[in-house]
C-alpha cells in the first residue's frame, strides 16, 4: 500500500482542468494540492451501500468508516478504469459498471497523521450483490458492512469523527444526484474533523 505514495495524480483547477502532477505524498502534504480523485458507492437491490472501515495503516483518516473505496485515476487513466483498479486492490470485487452521479471538491485536514485531503472528487455508484464474492485486503480495509444511506446520513450528524470527513459529500451525491454543481468548494474541516464554519454540519458538506 506504501508504494502508492510514489504514484502520480493529476493536479486540476476547481473547474477540474487539469494543469499538473503530483505524486500522491505530495499533493497530500499540507496546506495540500487540489488533484483528481473518485469515491465509489456500491449498491445493493435494497439501496443499501457498502462501507469500508479503512485499514490502521491508512496515511490518512485510519480506521475511520469510508464509502466503498476511494482511490486517484493516474494522470490520462480514465475514471472507471482506475475505479475498478482500486476495486479489484481494496476489495477483491470483479469489474463494476460504474456511472458517474457528481462531484464536489472538500479540504480536510487529519488530525492523526497531519495529513491534507485536497480533492475534486468525482463520486461513482455501482450496482453489487450483497452475496457476491468480496475478498478484502487487510492493508486496505479493517471491516465492511452494508448500510441504508438515510440513516447513515443521520449517523453522520450524529458521529462526524467515526466517519471519513469526505463522506458525507459522497452519500449526498447519492441522495441528491443533482448536488451542489462542480467547483463549489465543501466546507473545509479543523483538525478536530468538524467543518470550521459549522460545527454542527457533518464534514463534507451536504
Amino acid at each position: 500500500m506504501t508504494t502508492r505514495e510514489g504514484h502520480l495524480v493529476e493536479l486540476v483547477d476547481d473547474t477540474g482542468r487539469a494543469h499538473g502532477e503530483a505524486t500522491v505524498a505530495a499533493a497530500h502534504q499540507p496546506p495540500g494540492q487540489l488533484h483528481r480523485a473518485f469515491s465509489v458507492l456500491l449498491v445493493d437491490q435494497a439501496g443499501r451501500v457498502l462501507l469500508q472501515r479503512r485499514a490502521a495503516t491508512k496515511t490518512r483518516f485510519p480506521l475511520r468508516w469510508a464509502n466503498s473505496c476511494c482511490g486517484h485515476p493516474l494522470p490520462g487513466e480514465s475514471l472507471t478504469e482506475a475505479a475498478n483498479r482500486r476495486l479489484g486492490e481494496e476489495l477483491g470485487a470483479g469489474p463494476v459498471e460504474l456511472t458517474e452521479i457528481g462531484v464536489y471538491i472538500y479540504y480536510a485536514e487529519d488530525p492523526t497523521t497531519g495529513r491534507v485531503e485536497f480533492e475534486y472528487d468525482h463520486v461513482l455508484r455501482g450496482d453489487f450483490r450483497p452475496d457476491a464474492a468480496l475478498r478484502p485486503d487487510p492493508d486496505e480495509v479493517a471491516e465492511l458492512r452494508w448500510v441504508d444511506p438515510t440513516v447513515l446520513e443521520a449517523d453522520l450528524d450524529a458521529e462526524p469523527c467515526a466517519y471519513a470527513p469526505w463522506l458525507g459529500g459522497v452519500v449526498n451525491r447519492l441522495l441528491r444526484p443533482s448536488g451542489p454543481p462542480a467547483g463549489r468548494l465543501e466546507p473545509a474541516v479543523n483538525p478536530s474533523g468538524l467543518p470550521a464554519d459549522d460545527a454542527s454540519e457533518r464534514p463534507g458538506g451536504r
